[in-house]
């Protein structure tokens, strides 16, 4: 089964790149793969508090994925699976396109305001000719119902 793979992350874009893959996953037969990343730099404390903060991490991770998770099994009858991956976020979202051979488009929200459409996405951009997967941007304010007319 062909996987869509999100990245989760706290932007307003990313409501709508959930909305596109979900409603592309339900239309075509595929799956929803949803990867949260936690940057490296939460955690140069000592030992001890680097722990405490790494689960607190995870929960907040876990609590956001069952909204986006409950809204896919409702309204579209996907039931999509989370990934947690800690370090940088290209190359973890290049480890996990490389390690789930079923991943077969990547989609990522784009920002709107006036600092561009975001670090992921510039970074993608500049390297998609050697990407593995067609990636999928999904305008951060485009409307729910252009989303549903399109996929």
């Amino acid at each position: 089964m062909r996987k869509f793979l999100v990245v989760l992350d706290d932007s307003r874009e990313c409501l709508n790149a959930m909305r596109f893959a979900a409603m592309r996953a339900a239309h075509t037969g595929g799956g929803v793969e949803i990867l949260a990343i936690i940057p490296p730099e939460e955690f140069n404390h000592w030992i001890g508090v680097g722990e405490i903060m790494r689960e607190e991490a995870r929960e907040r991770i876990h609590a956001h994925f069952e909204v986006f998770a409950k809204w896919m099994r409702d309204k579209q009858g996907i039931d999509p699976e989370l990934v947690i991956r800690e370090g940088e976020p290209l190359p973890e979202i290049m480890a996990q396109v490389t390690e789930d051979p079923d991943i077969g488009v990547l989609v990522l929200g784009a920002g709107t305001d006036n600092k561009g459409p975001g670090p992921l996405v510039t970074q993608l951009s500049r390297n998609s000719g050697s990407l593995p997967i067609p990636v999928t941007i999904v305008p951060g304010d485009m409307s729910k119902e252009r989303l549903e007319a399109i996929t």
